[in-house]
């Protein structure tokens, strides 16, 4: 996996310039489609469940947004795993439509939507991990960046499914449409797997972009 080129500087913090467009539209568009995620949703408890990262997100983002802007790759990868989880919070992972018809199409025993939102759950926080400790630790270059951003993610990812099994133990059988199970006794390692997978992937496709979009970020606060 590759790590971050030695040459590129990125300061810890980021001069407030006129290169902030891309939060500034994706932010009102997420908390838009947040909104309508939850028209009608189909299990209001598990869509609070699910979406309850997003809620937490957006204000945290636009409180750090002069101090510690992100990078436009990062905003973008952010924007979308919030749309799976606003998809999955309101139709319930097990009955997401487009997992139906994959499941349908090839025959699958499940629908796997589920899967998808723990590729995701490695793939995005991957470069999360990646730019802060890029920006804020001496892990800058160094080679030991890329397997402790994937043991992050794995801890995220343990954390995740400690939370899901408080669910469970607190919710009885109301928790069934969060945890997703879907009836597969290995759901909680394969749910993990996924995310190793999400988080490998992420960095073996996406370091150098991401180096890119963090040196726009540093000498035009574009990311």
């Amino acid at each position: 996996m590759p790590a971050t080129h030695p040459s590129v500087e990125i300061p810890s913090e980021v001069p407030s310039t006129t290169g902030r467009l891309l939060p500034a539209v994706l932010a009102p568009a997420v908390a838009v489609a947040l909104a309508v995620s939850a028209w009608g949703a189909k299990e209001p408890g598990t869509w609070v469940l699910e979406t309850v990262w997003v809620m937490i997100g957006l204000p945290a983002l636009f409180l750090l947004r002069k101090r510690f802007p992100l990078s436009g790759l990062l905003c973008g990868l952010l924007a979308v795993h919030a749309l799976v989880l606003m998809v999955g919070g309101h139709y319930t992972y097990a009955e997401v439509p487009a997992g139906d018809w994959v499941r349908d199409w090839f025959g699958l025993e499940r629908n796997p939507y589920d899967r998808l939102g723990h590729l995701m759950q490695g793939f995005v926080p991957a470069i999360l991990v990646r730019e802060l400790l890029v920006r804020t630790s001496p892990l800058r270059g160094s080679r030991w960046l890329p397997p402790l951003t994937v043991c992050a993610c794995l801890a995220f990812s343990a954390v995740f499914e400690m939370l899901e099994w408080l669910a469970a133990v607190t919710g009885g059988e109301a928790a069934d449409s969060f945890l997703a199970t879907q009836g597969d006794v290995w759901d909680t390692q394969w749910d993990m797997f996924c995310a190793l997978i999400g988080a490998v992937c992420s960095l073996l496709l996406l370091s150098r972009p991401h180096d890119r979009s963090l040196t726009r970020l540093a000498t035009h606060g574009k990311g």
